[in-house]
């Protein structure tokens, strides 16, 4: 059974740092498109980052531009999503997703919280 497990949420300040990782289980990430998306309390599920699983190529919403970095380590077993400077409106649920082909696949989910 193929399935995507994230960690490394949590409560954090304003300001500071958090840093998700979403990890293969079953598959590898190689030939996959990997994105992490967000769903903050009454709002739309929303994409945060994607790196395209060929050429690399990587998109950021422009709310988290110059904060958030998407990475997957060389192994292709998992990805990350480091965030600093983190705001309240960054609180959200995270969700780590990727897809080839007719394959997409969704983590269950993992809290953040940017709160003082």
């Amino acid at each position: 059974q193929v399935n995507l497990v994230e960690s490394g949420g949590g409560l954090v300040h304003p300001g500071g740092s958090l840093r998700l990782s979403c990890a293969a289980s079953g598959f590898s990430f190689r030939g996959y498109a990997i994105g992490w998306f967000r769903q903050a309390p009454g709002k739309e599920r929303e994409g945060v980052s994607c790196e395209s699983g060929s050429l690399g190529r990587t998109y950021y919403a422009d709310s988290v531009k110059g904060r958030f970095t998407i990475s997957r380590d060389t192994t292709k077993t998992t990805v990350s999503l480091q965030m600093s400077s983190l705001k309240s409106e960054d609180t959200a649920v995270y969700y780590c997703n990727a897809q080839r082909g007719d394959s997409n696949l969704w983590g269950q989910g993992i809290q953040v919280t940017v709160s003082a």
